[in-house]
């Protein structure tokens, strides 16, 4: 599998104990879905940033759907832990705007 450097990694699992198969640190894209409106995009950054810390506009970026009701947003962040990656997608996931989340 072709990967860039720092993007997140599977690894081969030695036991079972081992919790992530994910290589730490890495990029890891978090993506949300929700209704078009400003409030949902300022959330959308402010429940990843809870956890990762505050992100540039770069590592920001958003997709309208065809009829421009929708919009994913993904937030590309340096993650830490598997930990921070389960803290983000609870908050995530919790939240009443977002309507799905990847």
């Amino acid at each position: 599998m072709a990967t860039h450097k720092g993007q997140c990694q599977p690894l081969v699992r030695i036991s079972m104990a081992e919790e992530s198969a994910i290589e730490f640190p890495c990029e890891f894209p978090i993506k949300m879905m929700g209704r078009d409106t400003p409030e949902f995009r300022a959330t959308a950054r402010a429940l990843v940033e809870k956890h990762a810390g505050d992100v540039g506009d770069d590592a920001v970026k958003a997709a309208l759907s065809g009829k421009g009701n929708f919009v994913s947003i993904t937030v590309t962040i340096t993650a830490t832990s598997q930990q921070q990656l389960d803290a983000i997608y609870h908050d995530v996931t919790d939240h009443e705007d977002v309507l799905m989340a990847l």
